[in-house]
């Protein structure tokens, strides 16, 4: 049987895409390109009777967190424990519900715990367009004055609430 190197260029383009997907799309993302800008509007509904998040609840106050979130993810889910533990710590996290049915949302916060100072429901993801929103989870820390210190896409984990969320947290709490 004689070498026929055509055929042997399918499964080096496929090992070529599978090297580039482990090193170049894996891990945990952060993005500076939004960092510094105050953080764009907020185009949501209620959710339900919860209370519903003001503009004046991100651009005024001390560091908070706007965590992008539905009931149907399951990086949300794992994250979820972390959330209540910095709410539990004083933070003020404001959420945003994408792309979600209301009721399955509610039954979310019902079964896991409601971390959120208020939320809104971004069911046409306008909101999340306008702030850049790749998927969900995705968080952004914001210092007193709204202004974008971090993007986290990605479920806050341990080793993230360590490595990236709560550095950030202190240099937001540093520029007010």
């Amino acid at each position: 049987m004689k070498f026929n190197p055509v055929m042997a260029l399918p499964p080096a383009i496929f090992g070529g895409f599978l090297i580039f997907a482990f090193l170049g799309l894996g891990g945990e993302k952060t993005f500076e390109g939004r960092q510094g800008v105050i953080a764009p509007e907020m185009f949501v509904e209620p959710l339900a009777d919860l209370p519903e998040i003001k503009r004046e609840d991100l651009t005024t106050g001390g560091v908070k967190l706007v965590n992008f979130w539905a009931s149907w993810c399951a990086p949300c889910r794992a994250e979820h424990p972390n959330l209540e533990l910095l709410r539990s710590e004083g933070m003020a996290i404001y959420g945003v519900n994408y792309k979600d049915d209301p009721q399955n949302a509610l039954g979310f916060l019902a079964e896991l715990g409601n971390p959120y100072a208020a939320i809104g429901a971004d069911a046409s993801a306008r909101t999340a367009l306008e702030w850049g929103v790749a998927g969900v989870p995705e968080t952004f820390i914001l210092d007193g004055e709204g202004r974008i210190v971090q993007r986290f896409a990605g479920p806050i984990t341990q080793r993230t609430l360590d490595a990236i969320i709560r550095p950030a947290l202190a240099r937001a709490a540093d520029q007010n």
